[in-house]
């Protein structure tokens, strides 16, 4: 597995609901281990050991059609973030499975938030993955 460092600090998105929007969140983020770490009057900032990788804020104008990947641990994790999010509101964007177009070792699962951005949790197995669903498709 190649050693992987930080290139991004961190992501915010604007969202227009911050109660709607931390249910689905906290929901779908918590099968990968990244918890609620801190909040502000407008804001929630959510990461694993202290790091705050990822908030919401809401305001105006909200964030649309953007795209983040969080690291999940395994393929369960996806699983679990996938059928999370849509019990709290996102919709589906591309069920888990190994999508191809990426690599035969990519296995992710796509939603789109309450506003349109997609959403994904992404496993990255050491191994090729041949006893999953292949989606070749662009999420």
């Amino acid at each position: 597995m190649t050693d992987r460092h930080v290139v991004v600090d961190h992501v915010l998105f604007v969202v227009e609901d911050l109660p709607a929007s931390r249910r689905l969140y906290t929901a779908a983020l918590a099968p990968l281990g990244i918890e609620e770490l801190n909040e502000e009057p407008n804001c929630v900032g959510y990461g694993r050991q202290d790091l705050d990788d990822f908030a919401i804020c809401e305001g105006s104008p909200v964030t649309t059609a953007a795209h983040v990947a969080f690291d999940a641990a395994d393929r369960d994790s996806v699983d679990a973030f996938f059928e999370a999010a849509l019990a709290a509101g996102a919709s589906a964007r591309g069920e888990p499975g190994v999508w191809t177009q990426y690599s035969n070792r990519y296995y992710g699962a796509f939603v789109n938030d309450l506003h349109g951005n997609n959403v994904e949790a992404v496993f990255h197995s050491p191994e090729p993955i041949t006893d999953a669903p292949k989606r070749p498709g662009v999420p």
